[in-house]
């Protein structure tokens, strides 16, 4: 994935899950790390980290 499809992926999903996004984000790179596609899990946890910029840095 480039930057604006992770960007654009964190946005959907922190619109779907609010305060919940980053952790299915994280749920999904362990489920694929788990099943041994590392560059998909990359990109969740790229997606993890673009959600984490998203909400901001006081927001739990």
């Amino acid at each position: 994935m480039n930057a604006m499809q992770i960007s654009q992926a964190a946005q959907a999903l922190y619109r779907t899950h609010g305060g919940r996004a980053e952790a299915e984000a994280a749920q999904k790179a362990r489920e694929k790390t788990a099943s041994g596609q590392t560059a998909e899990a990359q990109d969740w946890r790229a997606i993890q980290a673009a959600i984490r910029r998203v909400r901001g840095p006081l927001q739990k």
